[in-house]
């Protein structure tokens, strides 16, 4: 087994690393602290040309993989913007791998050009409030009204729905009720959120504050018919194509908070005295952040493989899925240890760490629960009858 990375990849790192490195972190925690998205950053990787780095070349974009996007958001994520950073652009690269594999021609070069060119803004709406994870559920329905649909429901924890000119939405077209499975009779639609029949409201949060979150209202949008992805009730099958490397890649940007607040917290271990003596020489303070060293290298270790056989086309859900739990978990933990390490320093904004702490506590939510995780585990790798 190979675990070098080609020298592409490895340039890949040094552009990103070095680009992001112009916005450092006081610059994320005052777009965090006004809620405010980061347009210069956004901006900056869309001239570079990263928005599109696997998107196909015929549409503008790179053409690459997920491991090399994956690389980019985790030196994203490393280099102190987190999820501020990397929200404002994964839904573009696992969102319309959608788009890619199942829209028509048409809808392929009315959006993915201006993705590459961040230009345009396009958002993923499937949560809903009484639905949760059980996408089965969600209740936004689709009714065929001649050559167009009426849709009408509410999505939450949208992210960047206030940005974006499209979404991508899942609704029902058939109730549950009539439908021999569950994941039947749900369609995907490319709607335009610029309409008096969208409201979006806000959702104050906890982290991650300068990309905001929001609940969308659908009140009788009419949606035409051509802007269906695919076939109709068939929109939860191509939903999946997103899940896997949607795991991939927030287990790499989880990875690269880590890495940016074990950096934290080992250059204040050096430089705090206390007692005569740098903090870092006592193994209290020490050992927890060598374990969370250990355990991101040893997350990371899974993130890749998946994610190099996902872009092999090999079955990859164990891997996605393990990966997404080992690295939320190593990089909460870090984050946790780096606080730590700072002690009452760590709970002021000024040493970062706290910021680092707040997002890496998102990543073992979304976009899936550890828990959900672990009954993912227990079902399809260990042959466990289903929990729920």
């Amino acid at each position: 087994m190979d675990f070098e990375l080609t020298q592409d990849q490895r340039d890949i790192r040094g552009a990103v690393r070095e680009l992001a490195a112009g916005f450092p972190d006081e610059y994320w925690a005052e777009h965090d602290a006004r809620n405010e998205f980061p347009r210069e950053f956004y901006d900056a990787f869309a001239d570079a040309g990263w928005l599109g780095i696997a998107i196909p070349e015929e549409y503008g974009g790179g053409g690459l993989g997920i491991l090399e996007a994956s690389l980019l958001l985790e030196e994203i994520a490393a280099s102190g913007a987190g999820m501020n950073g990397c929200s404002t652009m994964h839904l573009t690269i696992f969102g319309l791998n959608t788009i890619v594999k199942h829209g028509d021609e048409r809808q392929r070069r009315e959006i993915l050009p201006g993705a590459v060119d961040g230009s345009l803004h396009v958002c993923f709406g499937v949560t809903e409030p009484d639905a949760g994870t059980d996408t089965t559920r969600i209740s936004t329905f689709a009714r065929r009204d001649g050559d167009s649909y009426v849709v009408n429901g509410r999505k939450v924890w949208i992210t960047k729905a206030g940005q974006s000119q499209k979404m991508v939405l899942i609704a029902r077209t058939t109730p549950r009720a009539e439908v021999e499975k569950p994941t039947d009779g749900m369609s995907l639609f490319l709607i335009d959120l610029d309409s008096d029949a969208v409201t979006l409201r806000a959702i104050p949060k906890l982290g991650r504050n300068a990309v905001s979150s929001y609940q969308v209202y659908l009140d009788d949008l009419r949606v035409p018919v051509s802007a269906r992805i695919g076939e109709e009730g068939r929109g939860f099958r191509y939903l999946l194509d997103g899940l896997n490397p949607e795991r991939i890649l927030l287990a790499h940007e989880a990875i690269g908070i880590g890495r940016a607040a074990l950096r934290r917290a080992v250059g204040y271990a050096g430089e705090r005295v206390v007692f005569d003596r740098p903090i870092g020489q006592n193994q209290g303070i020490a050992f927890p952040l060598a374990e969370a060293a250990t355990r991101l290298e040893a997350a990371t270790l899974m993130a890749r493989q998946a994610a190099w056989r996902y872009d092999r086309g090999l079955p990859c859900g164990k891997e996605a899925n393990m990966a997404k739990w080992l690295c939320a978990d190593a990089g909460f933990q870090a984050a946790d240890a780096a606080i730590q390490t700072h002690g009452g320093m760590g709970f002021a904004r000024e040493y970062h760490v706290e910021r680092y702490f707040r997002e890496s506590r998102l990543l073992r939510l979304a976009p899936i629960s550890q828990e959900m995780v672990l009954n993912y585990v227990a079902q399809h790798v260990l042959g466990l009858p289903r929990s729920y």
